[in-house]
């Protein structure tokens, strides 16, 4: 299953490619020559304990389009953070396969996919996940480090203006709101320029203010820079702000909308809560 970008989305956008002039172009994912940023082809994923099994993912196929935004949503136990773990390489499925672009997951050692995972996915969690003894500039830039990569401070500047926060570099994380701070974690996703940043539940722990700021964000980063977004939630707000919403139950697909709007999501939900 894939799903089509929102025609109204900026040209950027709908190709996927930044002008080398442009402002944003630091910020720009890699552009890989497959047009799905991800891709699962009939996967599975079972879980033991004993002589139990429980099936988290049934047999799920989907694909994601360069420089689109998803959300994934569904009840509790429907499978997504599997769906997401798997996607991001942090899951191994039972059967089925996982491209990331050209690359298919399932064929590399954990060497590989720690490398590949450490280069080509940016990862947003909901608790921030921010070293307290770094400063911001030391967080964004801790993927870099840590891969032995060369920091470019031209580039370092963008991804942090575009999230706001090229004013707040020596500051350390006690001392920025929540909001400020999952916005560290955005700009240390994109840092490394890669095809998809998974994002779970980044508004989970955020008031409404700091939510609304956060998803206006991810929103801006798709449009102006086309980045994909794959976003877990289980807020109908937040997924409105995707260009499509991807529903699972009990392991499977159980439908999507494009172009949501939260009574939308919310009454989807509900059905799938009685299902």
């Amino acid at each position: 299953m894939s799903w089509t970008r929102n025609p109204l989305r900026r040209r950027v956008a709908q190709t996927g490619t930044v002008a080398a002039d442009s402002p944003n172009a630091a910020v720009a994912p890699t552009i890989g020559t497959t047009p799905h940023a991800v891709r699962l082809d009939s996967v599975s994923k079972e879980y033991r304990s004993g002589k139990n099994a429980f099936r988290a993912l049934d047999s799920v196929t989907a694909g994601f389009p360069r420089g689109s935004f998803t959300a994934v949503m569904g009840p509790s136990g429907s499978g997504k953070s599997t769906f997401l773990n798997c996607a991001a390489g942090l899951d191994r499925p039972t059967s089925g396969s996982v491209w990331l672009g050209d690359v298919e997951l399932s064929r590399l050692d954990e060497v590989e996919l720690t490398e590949v995972r450490r280069q080509r996915v940016g990862f947003i969690f909901q608790t921030y996940n921010l070293l307290g003894a770094l400063n911001v500039e030391e967080n964004v830039t801790l993927p870099l480090r840590l891969a032995d990569r060369r920091i470019d401070r031209t580039s370092l500047l963008e991804v942090l203006t575009t999230v706001g926060l090229g004013e707040f570099v020596k500051r350390r994380p006690s001392e920025l709101s929540g909001g400020q701070q999952q916005r560290v974690a955005v700009a240390r996703a994109l840092v490394n320029h890669p095809d998809v940043v998974v994002a779970d539940e980044p508004t989970g722990a955020l008031d409404t203010r700091s939510s609304r700021q956060v998803l206006e964000l991810l929103r801006r980063i798709v449009d102006v820079t086309g980045q994909t977004v794959l976003m877990v939630t289980h807020d109908p707000v937040a997924a409105s702000y995707a260009d499509s919403v991807v529903f699972l139950a009990d392991g499977r697909l159980a439908g999507e909308l494009t172009r949501p709007t939260p009574n939308q999501v919310a009454a989807r939900m509900t059905r799938l809560g009685e299902w």
